[in-house]
């Protein structure tokens, strides 16, 4: 199982409603809308990097308001 953070930048306005649509989606554990560079921080899990690969291409970045997102895979040192 991998984990990975993924900060979202939406358009202006947006943040709130792009949490909830994907706080929704498979794979998801949590997405919260946030201050800062970025608007969302969504907390998700796969059972491989293909897949986790799939949720944030396939899904994510499809969501209307996304415009950028960034990848932060869990490592355990």
């Amino acid at each position: 199982m991998i984990s990975a953070y993924i900060l979202i930048q939406t358009h202006v306005g947006g943040p709130a409603r792009v949490a909830h649509d994907i706080a929704g989606m498979p794979g998801v554990r949590s997405a919260e809308a946030v201050t800062g560079p970025y608007d969302v921080i969504v907390l998700a899990e796969a059972n491989d990097l293909d897949e986790l690969a799939k949720l944030v291409v396939r899904r994510i970045q499809e969501v209307e308001g996304v415009t950028r997102t960034l990848t932060c895979p869990v490592v355990h040192l």
